[in-house]
Order: C-alpha cells, then sequence, then structure tokens
C-alpha cells in the first residue's frame, strides 16, 4: 500500500493531512504546499515556460506533469485537485486558460485565449442543498495530439477531442469531437471534415 492509499483509507487522518495542505473552503494549495511538497511530486520537462502570472493550484495527491517546451501563458489557472492534469510537449496554453482537472493535452495541442477545460461538474440534484455544498463529479477530458482551440471556448467534461481537430473561438464542446474535423458552436457541431482520397477540408 502506497502512503497515499494509505492516508486515503484512514478518513481522519485524510481529513488532517488535507486541512494542512488547502484551508477549508479554497481551492489553492497553502504556500508551503506549493512550495515545498509539490517539487517532489510533479514533473516538468526541459524548457517549459510558466507565466508569473499565471496560478497553479497544484497538490501532491492527483499528477500534474507538463512536456518539454510547452507554455502556460499568464493569468492562466491549472487545478488538479479533482483529477491528473496532464500537458503533452509543445503545448500552447493560451492566456487566461483554466483547466480543472482530469484533463490530458496531447503534443502540439494550441489553446487560445480564455479557453475553459473542466473535468469538474458541481451536483444539483438535491434542490434543499446549494450546488455549491453538493458533491462534485469528474470526468476526464482528453484532447488528442495537434489540436487547435478557439478563444473562449468551453470544453465540458468527458469530452474527447480527436487527433488535429479546430474548434472554432467560442464554441461550447458538450460532445465528442472526432479528428480531423472542424466543429463550432455551442453546442459545438462538426460542419467539416478533411478528405484524405482529396486531400481537403468538406464541408459536411
Amino acid at each position: 500500500m502506497t502512503l497515499g492509499e494509505f492516508i486515503k483509507s484512514k478518513p481522519r487522518l485524510k481529513k488532517f493531512v488535507h486541512k494542512m495542505l488547502v484551508r477549508s473552503g479554497h481551492s489553492r494549495p497553502r504556500f508551503w504546499t506549493r512550495w515545498f511538497v509539490n517539487p517532489f511530486f510533479h514533473k516538468y520537462e526541459k524548457s517549459v515556460r510558466i507565466g508569473f502570472y499565471s496560478r497553479m493550484d497544484l497538490f501532491p495527491f492527483n499528477k500534474f506533469v507538463i512536456g518539454h517546451h510547452s507554455i502556460v501563458e499568464d493569468f492562466a489557472a491549472i487545478n488538479n485537485g479533482v483529477g491528473d492534469v496532464i500537458i503533452g510537449h509543445n503545448v500552447g496554453v493560451g492566456l487566461s486558460n483554466i483547466i480543472i482537472g482530469p484533463v490530458t493535452l496531447g503534443n502540439y495541442v494550441m489553446a487560445g485565449q480564455n479557453v475553459v477545460f473542466s473535468g469538474l461538474n458541481h451536483g444539483f440534484e438535491d434542490i434543499t442543498i446549494p450546488p455549491r455544498l453538493q458533491k462534485v463529479n469528474t470526468s476526464k477530458i482528453t484532447v488528442e495530439d495537434n489540436v487547435w482551440i478557439g478563444a473562449n471556448s468551453v470544453i465540458t467534461a468527458g469530452v474527447t477531442i480527436g487527433k488535429h481537430a479546430i474548434v472554432g473561438a467560442g464554441s461550447v464542446v458538450t460532445k465528442d469531437v472526432p479528428g480531423y474535423s472542424v466543429a463550432v458552436g455551442n453546442p459545438a457541431k462538426v460542419i467539416k471534415m478533411y478528405n484524405f482520397e482529396s486531400g481537403s477540408w468538406e464541408a459536411v
């Protein structure tokens, strides 16, 4: 049994450790967690650039990996509190992007400004309890290699975006997007597919 599994198996110990890592009601880890704990748990490959004004709300109990030559622009926020965040190499996380795990971004993914990836949803079924206080549920977002996501788009929990797909600016992606397609709108719909026989993008 690993240390993490042992802690999770003991409810009182788990509650104590969680309190030491993050203040109650907050999503940002404590200062000492960010500076003295996370470096031993998270993997940054060479030539990674993290904007000075970005928020890396990372916890040691879930994975965070970022590949070589990837960039996280200023004012972006990345949070692995409820699920792993895995970022491939040569990825561009744009200005003011929000990434809430579980999220995996493949290699050479490009996200414009203000893109939201949220693998988390709050429960709302019980109307006697505010949604903020209800249990959260998660479903992994997977973005495969060479995807371009336009500015101000929202990628919702459980979605997979296939290789070399394009998501138009301002789109809300609620369903899987196949590879080599162009999807736009709210909710996003596929409007073009790449035809390998003709070597061109064709309307569908």
